[in-house]
Parts: C-alpha cells; sequence; structure tokens
C-alpha cells in the first residue's frame, strides 16, 4: 500500500522524469506548458525529477518566477539521486571525491585535462572539468559554450564521435576505479561510481510503495545517461525526442 504522503492521489503511481531534453531543451528554462503538465499531473500522481547536474542547475531550468522547483515536484533527483529530497526535506547525500579519494582523482582529473588539451575539435571555451558532490562532469568543448555553440558541438559529436571515444580510453585507463562514464544532454559526460547512476534514486522510493514507477528520459540508449534506470525491472520506461513528447504521452498515459 502506498505511504500515507500519497494515499490521497486518484492513482497510487510515481512518474520521474529526466529534464535536458525531457523537461526542457537542454540547459535551458522549461515552458510554461510544461510546468502546467507538471502541476495537472501532481493532483492525479506523484512525481519527481532526476537529473545527472547538480540541484542549482536543475531548479534553474525547472522553477517558475519566485517558486523554487522543489515545491513542485514530491521528489528532487540532482547528481542522479546523490543530493535528494522527499516533499521539499533533504534526504541522505553521498560524496564523489570521498569513494574515490583524492589521489586518484587527481590523477584521473590530470589525465583528463591533458587529453582535451591535445584534442583537436573546432571551437574550445572553458570550464572542462566541473566537480559535483556525486559525479564529475567532463566536457570537451567546455559547459562555457553558448547555446549555439552547443548545438553545433552535438552535431559535429554525432559525425565524429568525440565523447564515445574519449569514454573508452578512459574507461579502460581507470578501469580500476570501478566508475560508470554516462554520456547525457549536448556535451559532456559525466563520470561516478559503479551504481551511482540514475537507478540510485530508486532506493529513496522504495518504502513508498508505489504500484508503478514510470520514467521518461531522452538517453535511453545503452551508453546514454538514462539507460540504466530506463531498462530498471523496477520502472515503466518511456523514451522521448522533446518535451512536446513528454506533454503528448503523459496527457495520453494519465490525463487523458
Amino acid at each position: 500500500m502506498v505511504s500515507a504522503d500519497f494515499s490521497e492521489r486518484p492513482v497510487k503511481k510515481l512518474v520521474l522524469f529526466d529534464v535536458d531534453g525531457t523537461l526542457s531543451p537542454a540547459r535551458q528554462s522549461a515552458s510554461p506548458e510544461i510546468i502546467q503538465l507538471l502541476r495537472n499531473l501532481r493532483k492525479q500522481v506523484a512525481i519527481g525529477f532526476v537529473g545527472g547536474s547538480d540541484l542549482v542547475k536543475i531548479t534553474e531550468q525547472l522553477s517558475v518566477g519566485d517558486i523554487n522547483a522543489l515545491e513542485e515536484f514530491d521528489f528532487g533527483f540532482a547528481e542522479n539521486g546523490l543530493t535528494a529530497y522527499r516533499l521539499g526535506k533533504p534526504l541522505e547525500s553521498q560524496s564523489f571525491i570521498k569513494t574515490v579519494g583524492e589521489k586518484d582523482y587527481q590523477e584521473l582529473v590530470n589525465f583528463i585535462l591533458h587529453y582535451i588539451a591535445d584534442m583537436n575539435i573546432p571551437i574550445k571555451r572553458g570550464t572542462f572539468v566541473e566537480f559535483r558532490k556525486g559525479m564529475i562532469n567532463v566536457s570537451p568543448i567546455g559547459r562555457n559554450a553558448t547555446i549555439q555553440e552547443r548545438n553545433d558541438f552535438e552535431a559535429y559529436d554525432k559525425e565524429h564521435h568525440v565523447r564515445t571515444d574519449f569514454v573508452e580510453i578512459l574507461r579502460e585507463k581507470f578501469k580500476r576505479l570501478n566508475l560508470t562514464f554516462s554520456i547525457g544532454g549536448q556535451i559532456s559526460f559525466d563520470i561516478f561510481p559503479h551504481g551511482w547512476d540514475k537507478t540510485y534514486c530508486l532506493r529513496h522510493v522504495e518504502k513508498d510503495d508505489f504500484e508503478e514507477i514510470h520514467f521518461f528520459g531522452d538517453k535511453t540508449s545503452k551508453g546514454g545517461n538514462d539507460y540504466e534506470i530506463f531498462s530498471d525491472t523496477r520502472t515503466v520506461g518511456h523514451t522521448v525526442k522533446s518535451p512536446a513528447d513528454t506533454m503528448r504521452i503523459c496527457t495520453e498515459l494519465f490525463l487523458s
């Protein structure tokens, strides 16, 4: 039986959403239409977001006016759930640096920066490695790229497989560290300990005993950062191509 906190929802299910490409264009704000859909959906089911970015970035994308995104969702999972909130209250978190260790972390980052320095791609900007609480994010072009530069790099990457090749080199060189390398968004990939993919967030909802857990994401093929939770036996996975696709499928499933 679903927990008392959600017993008044007509449908005893949880719907989880990836952020970039699912609720909003990559690193851009969600549209008023998506926010309204989520508000309507929350009247029927429990909802949550699960993104690889840190909480600040995600809440910037999903907040409307002075309303914090954590108030619009029942569950908020940043960095795959390593930073977690339930009904606006923080849950237990984890630390990448404590798990990997400073020495191995520095060896990894030094190699990454040297590799990017020698990489020949059309443009480079800044912030090539971003340290987060539960992972590091690596961007060959740099996270300071403009939206147009991100779009251009995404197209270039599809042709030249920059991130895929980079990940394969790192996976082989640092296999002793038991790390997962997960490509997501337009310009970067995440690195985190095995098991710290988006399925990590599911441990935070187990005790609520939902009848079903649905997940919506755009990077659901193998190697994408939605793949593990999309294919997990505990979830019903839905692949979307855009926020508009998310709206269409959600309306058909839960609001018709």
